[in-house]
């Protein structure tokens, strides 16, 4: 009988954890990633450091990439590790400057 409670409680537990996983892909797909970047890209912009957005793969998923002048923690401490679901990955870029031309 024991036996038979033990597997019961693991079916349960992995039950649980695709449930949690799929409730995470939910709220992802509420709204597209293109969405979650134009609604915070403003906001993301205000903070300082920070000089661009752009929507990447954060290890084969799509994620929102913030860019940054440099590595300082001005901007990092302000900006989120997830965004609406998505995750967020930071990259320091250095300054970003319009190329001289006509």
């Amino acid at each position: 009988m024991r036996g038979l409670s033990g597997l019961l409680v693991a079916a349960a537990l992995v039950a649980c954890a695709r449930r949690g996983s799929s409730r995470e892909e939910r709220a992802v797909s509420a709204k597209t990633i293109d969405e979650v970047l134009a609604a915070y890209t403003d906001s993301l912009m205000a903070l300082p450091g920070v000089v661009g957005t752009a929507i990447g793969l954060c290890d084969g998923v799509p994620c929102i990439r913030v860019l940054v002048a440099d590595s300082g923690a001005a901007a990092r401490s302000r900006i989120p590790d997830r965004i609406d679901g998505y995750r967020v990955r930071i990259d320091v870029t250095g300054p970003i400057r319009p190329r001289g031309g006509g």
